[in-house]
Order: structure tokens, then C-alpha cells, then sequence
């Protein structure tokens, strides 16, 4: 099953594929398959925290944001060729997302919540 976040919704969003502490807004539309996620998590941020946009500029993400942390299973792999000592190394990286949802956008973050849990057996 496909999950789509939609562009220009207040979503901000963080991966492992950009420098570390890099937040972006999404900009355009994209799927994730949670069939091929391995971990999420729900939480809202106790405390302001300070990242940094693509030009470098301070974005200062406030108390409350609420965020959906995604970490995708091993399938996500890459793979390294000549580097030094090391020839043809296969490196399991596995990707996340994280979705920032800001506090003034709270019905993006409860529909996409809602929707995820609706596939969760609580015991």
C-alpha cells in the first residue's frame, strides 16, 4: 500500500540522502510504500530544534510540531565500487523519512496518522 504526501501541505521533510540537519518543504508530490517500511513513529517535539535549509539558512521547527518518523526495512541498499582498501563492498544503508508536521497544520498529521494505524493489529 502507497502513501501519498501531497505538496504545499505545511509538510516539512528529512532523509538520510541529504546533509545531516537539512529540513526541506515538500514540494511536489510523492508515494512511499509502507510495505516496505520497517519502523515508524509518532511523536511531537518537546522543545524547539533548529536545522537548516538547502541555502544554509537557520529554520527554527517549533515546540509541538508533530512528526512521523519512517525507517524503510534493508531492501534499500547501495553499492560502493573502488573505494580504498575496500573492492565491490555491498553497504546496507537504511533510509529514513521524516515528516514534520508544524503546529498550525494538524489535519495532515492526523489524516495521515489515522491512516497508518487503520493497518496496525493492537494487541
Amino acid at each position: 500500500m502507497f502513501i501519498k504526501i501531497k505538496k504545499n501541505c505545511g509538510i516539512l521533510m528529512e532523509n538520510n540522502a541529504m546533509e545531516s540537519g537539512t529540513l526541506i518543504p515538500v514540494s511536489s508530490n510523492f508515494l512511499l510504500n509502507l510495505n516496505q517500511v520497517a519502523e515508524i513513529s509518532f511523536y511531537a517535539l518537546k522543545e524547539n530544534k533548529q536545522r537548516q535549509t538547502l541555502e544554509h539558512g537557520v529554520l527554527v521547527i517549533p515546540t509541538n510540531t508533530r512528526v512521523i518518523h519512517m525507517t524503510m526495512d534493508y531492501r534499500y541498499s547501495s553499492h560502493e565500487e573502488n573505494r580504498t582498501g575496500f573492492n565491490n563492498r555491498q553497504i546496507n544503508q537504511r533510509a529514513y523519512y521524516k515528516l514534520f508536521f508544524l503546529p498550525e497544520c494538524p489535519g495532515e498529521y492526523e489524516a495521515l496518522r489515522g491512516h497508518i494505524e487503520s493497518r496496525v493489529c493492537n494487541l
